[in-house]
């Protein structure tokens, strides 16, 4: 896969630990980043939020507003699985 250069803010604190991290297992900056990354984004891929925006890309202000606004009204109890059907495709 090919990769692309990009500018990364992080507080000084941040740096420290992630330069620290990197010397001790011998890794690139780079490298521990990417290890994070990996390991953050599929548990935010998992969050309902991300399941019900995710496809919403061309969502007008109006249209995410009133997605957010019903997102943000649901209850735990909204959001427990009632029941669960497999299919075989």
């Amino acid at each position: 896969m090919a990769t692309k250069p990009i500018n990364l803010k992080l507080d000084e604190n941040r740096v420290v630990d992630v330069k620290r991290v990197a010397a001790v297992f011998h890794m690139t900056i780079t490298e521990v980043i990417n290890e994070a990354l990996d390991a953050y984004l599929p548990a935010m891929k998992q969050d309902p939020f991300y399941k019900l925006t995710a496809n919403v890309e061309d969502a007008s202000g109006e249209e995410t507003d009133e997605i957010l606004s019903e997102i943000e009204s649901l209850s735990d109890e909204d959001l427990e699985i009632s029941n669960i059907k497999h299919f075989k495709v």
